[in-house]
């Protein structure tokens, strides 16, 4: 084992104290003082045109000022799309008087004060002239141009390797399923908000809770005729994401307004209107054929995916592509088709979601792999021990290689923890029936070998007193980003993570930095930060020589110069006076590998088959890690992970109605799965190393939530000995399956 100094150490994180306390400011807790309130006036049909809109008397309150689509830029922009040239479809105003969803926007209300913002919306009258809603996605193909103007009824994708149909036709065994999984609503703690202030030299600052600072810079400058050097988004503190604030969605309108009005703007929502107005994760509907010779190993298989993007396209081709590209990195597939479509609907936009795709496509491939398994008497475990990857395959479809692939660890170290051959056999008789499953999962480590470029730019300060600023365009999502790169820089210069400040983003001073997606904050921005500390020590032993003449050693965080031992500190404080010299250093890193991370997750469980209840009994996670820098963080990424993953299989789903009204719009209708219901989460690491990662560390954070879904629903349809392929299983579902 490796005997590190702080990584691998369950080091606590220095917001923890003021989080739990309530003493940790978001946005909307710290307004600016001047700054005009914006409250949205959000659309209440799903489909309809503003005939007009009736504004006297909110405009008799004082101060009141109302902003709307006739006065908005005709400008339309991507969602989800974070650098110039990526094009990807736009279709998206700032504001709109072709509403496409509840929730769609359609003015800004403008006060001195929200309450006074808020009693204004409330006074305005819309007419509209409705439009038939575009709601199912099996039909929504063909309803297209009821929604959108521009001819595109469909965004078609495809991905295809091998000689498909050769092996169908050879195939001794061909399984078919059809799996469809939810749209899910973030449910990060903070709601959305926004602050934009210009300031002086026409330039415009934003502050938003983000993950792509960038991406938001690129957007605000698709609709103003601003150049990006006069676009500054500050990244602020964020009370959780998951994926929802990854596309912009009122930083825009935000932007415009405070451009237009030469005013400071703010934007606040409430738990609702972030229900119906912001982002989804997006619904499929995924037919999934496998393809077996005599032995049981897959020859092909072919995925037909239909993905629902909701009102607006946003980054959901993004989504269903990386389902298809996830799709050959977990079993040994000689051949794969996949062809997939987004289609948009009359509902609310979907986009990022914490795995982007690895759920969707996990539940879609490995409950159709139990079923199989069950209708043709295929033992699960060792299907899976025939076709999984090995550490170091190469990707067929021509992807990053697949780097130590640790799945089979995860396996087999699960399989025996959790007695899976005493569990596995079900219990078929009576009101409450037990099952126990299991299912496998994959995700990335960044975007190298993709379409999308992948560079991450760090500096570092080594200060006079020893301590260190390390200015880094991270985004802390709350994931302990910022405590884990002080940690990873700590192990080399051994200061005190305590005292190494890390900067979070901002467009102004940071280094570029392509944001906090695809999982890359470990293995790019963790490394990044490994090889600046490195530099900086590179750099104060460089100047240490020119001044102590003679070789100079760094030990244990102090310089030997051979006749005196000199504190980091000391040593910087000659090099400035003797040298004229900040030690201080630069770096830009491109990474080299992508590789997958891995994990197997294990389910018993009680269904009441009167209720339709669900029960945990016994959970296991069993995570491929490559080396925990802070296991306890990497822990708490695995409960979450978990949770949301249980809400997915057993509670959560945004539904809407024929008309295209949303079935919840906050939490008394939208079903989480709470603490009395959270089992306890038994957890295995797998550390066996990543080249290219900080001191060979992958990423945790997306790929825990993963095979939470399929695990349990595998699990279920053990207990009943059922076929349930609809997510979420509810406990209406289940009564429904059990009534026959």
């Amino acid at each position: 084992m490796n005997d590190y100094r702080y990584v691998g150490k369950n080091i606590l994180r220095a917001d923890g104290p003021d989080k739990v306390r309530g003493r940790y400011g978001y946005l909307a807790d710290e307004p600016l003082y001047g700054a005009l309130c914006g409250a949205v006036l959000f659309s209440s049909r799903a489909n309809a045109l503003v005939k007009s809109l009736k504004m006297e008397k909110a405009l008799e309150l004082p101060g009141v000022q109302i902003l709307t689509f006739h006065d908005a830029p005709a400008s339309r922009y991507n969602s989800g799309e974070w650098f110039p040239g990526q094009n990807d479809h736009p279709d998206e105003t700032v504001l709109t008087g072709h509403v496409r969803h509840i929730g769609d926007r359609i003015a800004l209300v403008l006060a001195e004060d929200r309450p006074t913002a808020l009693a204004a919306r409330a006074l305005i009258e819309v007419e509209y002239e409705d439009l038939p809603p575009v709601v199912n996605i099996d039909t929504a193909e063909e309803m297209a141009a009821r929604l959108h103007e521009d001819g595109h009824s469909a965004f078609p994708g495809r991905l295809e390797y091998g000689e498909v149909d050769a092996a169908f036709a050879k195939a001794a065994l061909i399984a078919e399923d059809t799996i469809t999984t939810p749209k899910i609503h973030h449910a990060a703690m903070e709601p959305h908000a926004v602050l934009a202030v210009p300031r002086p030299e026409e330039v415009l600052e934003i502050h938003s809770p983000c993950q792509i600072m960038f991406g938001v810079q690129h957007a605000i400058a698709e609709v103003l005729p601003l150049p990006l050097s006069k676009i500054r988004v500050i990244k602020v503190r964020m009370g959780g994401t998951f994926g929802g604030k990854q596309e912009v969605v009122f930083e825009p309108l935000c932007a415009w307004a405070a451009w237009k009005l030469g005013r400071p703007v703010s934007i606040d929502t409430t738990r609702e209107e972030t229900m119906v107005a912001t982002r989804t994760r997006a619904a499929t509907i995924g037919k999934v054929q496998t393809a077996l010779d005599g032995e049981g190993r897959i020859l092909a298989r072919r995925f037909d995916i239909t993905a629902d993007a909701g009102a607006y396209l946003s980054g959901t081709k993004k989504v269903m592509m990386a389902m298809g590209k996830k799709a050959s990195r977990l079993y040994r597939l000689p051949a794969m088709r996949y062809e997939g479509r987004a289609l948009r609907t009359s509902t609310t936009p979907a986009g990022a979601c914490r795995g982007y795709g690895s759920p969707q496509i996990h539940a879609i491939t490995e409950i159709h792999t139990d079923l199989m398994c069950t209708r043709h008497n295929i033992d699960p475990v060792e299907f899976r021990r025939l076709n999984l990857v090995e550490p170091f395959d190469k990707d067929p479809a021509g992807a990053a290689d697949l780097g130590n692939a640790r799945v089979r660890d995860c396996l087999e170290l699960g399989l025996a923890a959790f007695e899976w051959e005493r569990r596995k056999s079900p219990s078929a008789e009576g009101r409450f029936r037990r099952g126990a499953g299991f299912a496998c999962c994959t995700h990335g480590n960044g975007y190298y070998k993709t379409i999308y470029h992948d560079v991450a730019g760090m500096s570092m300060r080594l200060m006079e007193d020893g301590s260190a600023v390390l200015r880094a365009g991270v985004h802390e999502l709350g994931n302990a980003a910022v405590p884990v790169l002080a940690q990873i820089a700590a192990e080399v210069t051994f200061i005190e993570p305590g005292r190494i400040t890390v900067m979070e983003g901002d467009t102004l001073f940071n280094n570029y930095d392509i944001g906090c997606q695809a999982s890359r904050g470990i293995f790019v921005m963790g490394e990044c930060a490994r090889l600046c500390a490195e530099k900086a020590i590179e750099m104060l032993l460089s100047e240490a020589g020119k001044i102590w003449e003679g070789p100079v050693r760094f030990i244990n965080g102090v310089l030997h110069t051979g006749s005196e031992i000199i504190s980091l500190g000391e040593a910087v404080r000659q090099i400035e006076m003797k040298r004229s010299q900040a030690v201080e250093v630069h770096i830009q890193h491109r990474p080299e590998f992508n590789p997958a991370c891995y994990g197997v997750h294990f389910v018993d469980l009680t269904v009441d088959t009167l209720t339709g209840l669900v029960r945990i009994e016994k959970y296991l996670a069993v995570h491929d890690v490559g080396q925990a820098i802070n296991p306890s963080f990497v822990k708490g990424q695995i409960y979450g992970g978990v949770q949301m993953g249980l809400g997915m299989a057993l509670t959560e789903e945004l539904a809407f109605d024929d008309s295209g009204r949303p079935s919840a719009r906050n939490f008394d209708k939208y079903h989480l799965i709470n603490a009395p219901d959270m089992p306890e989460v038994d957890i295995i690491l797998v550390e066996k190393g990543e080249e290219g990662g900080p001191f060979g560390a992958k990423s945790i954070g997306e790929v825990a939530t993963v095979p939470v879904a399929p695990a349990v629903v595998n699990a279920v349809n053990r207990a009943l000995g059922s076929e349930m392929t609809v997510l979420p299983l509810t406990p209406a579902r289940i009564v429904a399956h059990m009534a026959g």
